[in-house]
């Protein structure tokens, strides 16, 4: 999910990483891109997978929504369908900001009042195609694209991030999404 966001789903997909219960983990590297772009990082993202989690558990078909607002904050609408794709439909409105300008790839996300969690652009393709994005735990992770099927290439690249990173992959939940 800098005013921005996170993702994804459930919804609160990108968010309901309340700060407060995560611990900093010493086994990842959760740094994040140098650059980015708000202006390109908005619009529609197609969830591929996620780690497991309360706030998108049984989720389908995820999506995340970023709108950037004229105070620089980022509307942040993550959809999904309980179930299956068939399921009920599902949709959480937060809001995100960058909370160091120095500190580009590096978001805070909230769906609950003021409670915000980190959301770490970790991995973002040059044309903004995917992204991997994690927090200060180990415990979320998530692969986004712009469409709902990543190319086999790309997808194979953000893994081996992900595993370069220190996280593990056999744990992620691989998203269904309409054709």
């Amino acid at each position: 999910m800098s005013k921005l966001f996170t993702y994804l789903c459930g919804i609160l997909s990108f968010v309901g990483l309340s700060s407060c219960a995560c611990s900093k983990s010493t086994t990842i590297n959760n740094s994040t891109v140098s650059e980015l772009d708000i202006n390109k990082y908005m619009g529609h993202w197609y969830e591929i997978a996620r780690f497991d989690h309360s706030f998108e558990r049984n989720l389908e078909g995820c999506t995340a929504d970023y709108e950037l607002k004229s105070d620089g904050t980022v509307k942040v609408t993550n959809s999904g369908y309980r179930g299956s794709l068939d399921g009920k439909f599902k949709q959480s409105v937060g809001k995100a900001r960058r909370p160091n300008e120095n500190v580009p790839g590096q978001l805070e996300v909230s769906f609950f009042m003021n409670f915000y969690s980190q959301y770490n652009v970790m991995e973002l393709a040059p044309d903004y195609r995917f992204s991997l994005v994690g927090s200060e735990s180990d415990k979320y992770l998530w692969i986004l694209s712009r469409t709902p099927e990543m190319d086999g290439k790309d997808l194979e690249f953000v893994l081996q991030q992900a595993k370069n990173r220190g996280y593990d992959t056999n744990k992620l939940i691989w998203v269904k999404h309409s054709k």
